[in-house]
């Protein structure tokens, strides 16, 4: 079909149904609409066709007509105010039909013409007006309107929660034994107060330091509070051993600060936990009610700020750690983050919608349309009742990316049809017509790519990559069709022709065309030879993720850690449960001594500072009752001289290490590593170390390894699996779905060829920069395979189309690099902008995928200049044909 039959064919289609309309030359009919033939009683065109109005006006002055043809060749179809001109028209049977005709200027098929509109009396009744009302704009803006603010009516119930227990499936065994070791005993995920400064065992602090501690015991979010001035200390006495409080708020006037600070680094339980080995600082240990929110984590922390602040000690308060202080200093950040960067990228995008295209309604169109997706997609965590967490948090600016990547295309065509004359509905229906097939297998490919990662085993991940997935289907569906009707109703002015000052862009595109053209085999083998030579980086990729990682090394909570592991013990928590069906089985001297046994290995550790179990009582216990004599520090051979200290103990904090009734107890470890893959190794260690203590297993004694520690290894444990899955399942969905496409196998390989190499450079760049692969970047190579082939989807599809109707692979390569190559390169430079936002953002994990995700897309255009037209053209061009190129 020709160019001008092709706008012809538009301008039917667009007028076929509503307004009564007909097109004029020189006041010769030359097309008219269903809606026209059948005001006027014709059954097909061919009744008007050449014929003049004046033929079929009824008593209509020529010179009347004359001055009303004038008058609408000088109005625009934006105008308000058209040329009306009432009469009487001749019906096909020669009956007068009273009219009202309006008229304004259009350009067709190279030609200026008069659209010309009829209104009868049967129009203006109020029936018919009705229906010709345009109710699919009011629909569809209704509905857009829906996705406004139904979302914004729940999202203020969104749990924002990236508490560790989140990060791990439900029926995963490491979170059911947490869950049974917290009903028995108390959390390990704690806040660490540090405070430091002159006089810390004086008077006045220690009473204000005392009060601090019972205001935050009180506090509803708090189970419990270790602090020098509840902490029980065994000491031996002429009768035994008593348990006194280590520091005793009501006899300060009976020792001096010294004595006190001596008495507390000498105490084996709170030296190094409570205290630093010198004395220049003590701690305080929160341990919270299980609280797995996050929201009440940041709560109870600034509950905690605030009462340190009314006792005045925040001046002494150098630093607070801990996986709840983690949790919340993640928290906070997710949440600036949200603030700062979803508007910096939304905003961004409606900057460069405007200097690209210098259409208002289209930057109107930006804003509401990324709200409405962003809003829609993070409402369905609400209802599906999923936490939000520093996972999800990359959802925003992902979405906001996405949404301006299509709308870009389409305003792209709009462009191009208002450049060839086309107005209103008919510039719609061209634009959409020409990208509303790679617009769908665009959005299905870069769906499938982010539901891939539904196959990981890590919930967040799987929550993202639906939501994500979801997000991008409802992408397609307002801008594909929920927009077009409103487009044609309010896009009236001609799109601003394209912009001198981003003629670079073509430049940029041709210049990589014609090198792919002319020198196909040499590119090829030097992208190919460049990927290989590279491949060792690869192994320098690490699985490995470190919570304090996530924060710059001048973050407060890294440095506070790093300062808190300096002057006490390391903040990473973990467990080794003991269990027994006999109450006996624990208490044995024998497994006490394995135990202390155990816990001399674990101490010699250079990954762990400090254990505590049960045996450490038993052995102060003794030594106490043995008027604290240094040989008798150790666990008595007797089982009823056991029985009787634990008879006669009247403390509590040994209940924090074996329950009750004796059937389960654990040994407490402080280990100062925090990357995933360090803590499964020290827990390997671990478990080799106890298969080896058989009077366990004799004994009756099941032994595990649980904890805050655990929790987060087994995360890092379940990442590599889920990375080799949510991959390989997105690439075999994207390329069976292009096969269906083109239904071409061949065709679907070498879409997917331009697209495998840049998802080998991501893990390059990472390999090379030492980027781990961890709980964010893990996403990445999903991510972006499924947004870096839209483009090519884009480009095969014209070129394919234009081949399969005769036109020689070269200069379909050219057309089609001529009309989509700057929308692929636009595409291409909003996403990177928008992306390497993220990379001001102090998470680090954030700035990592804004990063990587802009270096895929990067590669992934100029593999489309350069790897997919090479490929295309010695696949399709013949050998005749490759000698004469036309001029780029």
């Amino acid at each position: 079909m020709s160019e001008a039959n092709q706008q012809r064919a538009d301008w039917q289609i667009s007028h076929r149904r509503g307004q009564a309309c007909a097109l004029l030359d020189d006041g010769i009919f030359v097309l008219a609409n269903d809606a026209f033939l059948q005001r006027l009683g014709f059954p097909t065109f061919s009744g008007l066709e050449a014929s003049s109005l004046l033929d079929h006006a009824n008593r209509l002055e020529k010179e009347e007509l004359r001055l009303f043809l004038q008058q609408a060749a000088l109005t625009h179809p934006t105008d308000d105010d058209w040329p009306k001109l009432e009469t009487a028209l001749l019906t096909a049977d020669e009956e007068p039909l009273h009219v009202v005709l309006k008229a304004c200027h259009i350009r067709l098929d190279g030609n200026d013409m008069v659209e010309l509109h009829l209104i009868s009396d049967e129009d203006r009744k109020l029936s018919n007006r009705l229906r010709h009302q345009p109710w699919p704009v009011y629909l569809c803006l209704a509905c857009l309107l829906a996705f406004i603010v139904i979302p914004n009516l729940i999202l203020p119930k969104l749990n924002i929660n990236n508490a560790p227990a989140t990060f791990l499936p439900e029926d995963a065994p490491s979170r059911i034994l947490n869950d049974q070791v917290r009903e028995i005993f108390p959390e390990d995920e704690v806040i660490v107060l540090l405070f430091e400064g002159v006089a810390l065992f004086s008077d006045g602090f220690l009473q204000a330091y005392d009060q601090l501690g019972q205001d935050i015991q009180s506090l509803e979010a708090v189970e419990d509070v270790f602090s020098l001035t509840n902490q029980d200390h065994i000491e031996g006495t002429e009768d035994g051993f008593v348990i006194s409080p280590l520091v005793d708020i009501n006899t300060l006037e009976d020792h001096r600060p010294a004595e006190r600070q001596a008495r507390a680094v000498t105490d084996r339980f709170a030296r190094n936990t409570l205290v630093a080995a010198d004395g220049s600082a003590i701690a305080m240990i929160i341990v919270p009610t299980g609280l797995d929110n996050s929201i009440l984590n940041l709560r109870l922390e600034d509950d905690i700020f605030a009462l340190v602040e009314r006792h005045r000690l925040d001046g002494y308060l150098e630093a607070s750690s801990g996986e709840i202080a983690i949790d919340v200093a993640q928290m906070r950040m997710i949440l600036h983050d949200n603030m700062i960067f979803v508007p910096l990228t939304v905003l961004l995008g409606l900057l460069l919608t405007w200097l690209l295209f210098h259409r208002l309604l289209a930057v109107i169109i930006t804003g509401v349309v990324t709200g409405a997706v962003v809003n829609s997609t993070i409402a369905l965590y609400v209802v599906f009742n999923q936490p939000f967490n520093s996972i999800a948090s990359i959802l925003p600016p992902l979405l906001s990316a996405l949404t301006m990547a299509v709308l870009v295309h389409v305003y792209n065509a709009l462009s191009l049809a208002s450049q060839h004359g086309l107005y209103g509905r008919a510039r719609t229906q061209a634009a959409m017509a020409d990208i509303r097939r790679p617009a769908l297998y665009s959005c299905l490919t870069t769906a499938i790519g982010l539901a891939s990662l539904g196959l990981s085993d890590i919930p967040p991940i799987r929550t993202l990559g639906l939501s994500a997935a979801l997000g991008v289907s409802l992408i397609y569906l307002i801008v594909i069709h929920l927009l077009p009707p409103i487009i044609a109703y309010y896009d009236r002015h001609p799109w601003p022709k394209r912009r001198q000052s981003l003629r670079f862009l073509d430049d940029l595109v041709n210049k990589l065309l014609r090198i792919s053209l002319r020198n196909p085999l040499p590119v090829i083998a030097v992208i190919m030879l460049s990927l290989v030579l590279a491949m060792p980086l690869l192994l320098r990729i690490k699985v490995e993720t470190n919570l304090l990682e996530f924060f710059p090394k001048y973050h407060p909570m890294r440095v506070d850690t790093e300062h808190i592991e300096d002057k006490l013990v390391g903040t990473l928590p973990l467990e080794i449960i003991l269990t027994s069906d006999d109450p006996d089985a624990l208490l044995l001297p024998a497994t006490l001594q394995q135990v202390r046994s155990l816990q001399t290995w674990l101490e010699s550790l250079p990954a762990i500072d400090k254990t505590l179990s049960a045996a450490d009582f038993i052995e102060e216990m003794h030594w106490g009752f043995h008027a604290e004599q240094p040989e008798y520090r150790a666990i008595p051979d007797d089982a009823e001289l056991i029985s009787q200290y634990l008879f006669i103990y009247d403390g509590e904090d040994l209940f924090d290490f074996l329950d009750s009734d004796y059937l389960n107890a654990r040994i407490a470890i402080n280990a100062n590593v925090h990357g995933a893959e360090e803590i499964r190794h020290l827990m390997d260690s671990i478990r080799q170390q106890l298969q080896t203590l058989t009077e366990l297993e004799q004994n009756g004694i099941e032994w595990d390894i649980s904890g805050a520690g655990r929790l987060f290894a087994d995360q890092e444990a379940l990442l590599t699996n889920s990375q080799i899955r949510s991959l390989g399942g997105a690439l075999g969905l994207i390329f069976l779905l292009l096969v269906i496409s083109w239904r071409s196998l061949r065709d679907a390989l070498l879409c997917m060829i331009p697209n495998l190499s840049p998802i080998l450079l991501i893990f390059l760049i990472m390999g090379l920069l030492r980027i781990n692969l961890d709980m964010a970047t893990t996403m990445i190579a999903s991510v972006a395979v499924g947004i870096a082939i839209d483009d090519t989807i884009h480009i095969y599809h014209g070129f394919i189309h234009r081949v399969r109707n005769g036109i020689s692979p070269v200069l379909a390569l050219v057309r089609t690099y001529r009309q989509a190559g700057r929308a692929v390169m636009t595409t291409t430079v909003i996403l990177c902008c928008q992306f390497l936002i993220l990379l001001a953002s102090a998470f680090v994990p954030m700035g990592y995928f804004g990063l990587l995700s802009s270096i895929g897309l990067v590669a992934a255009l100029i593999f489309d200049l350069l790897l997919l037209p090479a490929i295309l053209i010695l696949m399709f061009n013949k050998p005749a044909d490759t000698t004469t190129q036309p001029v780029i």
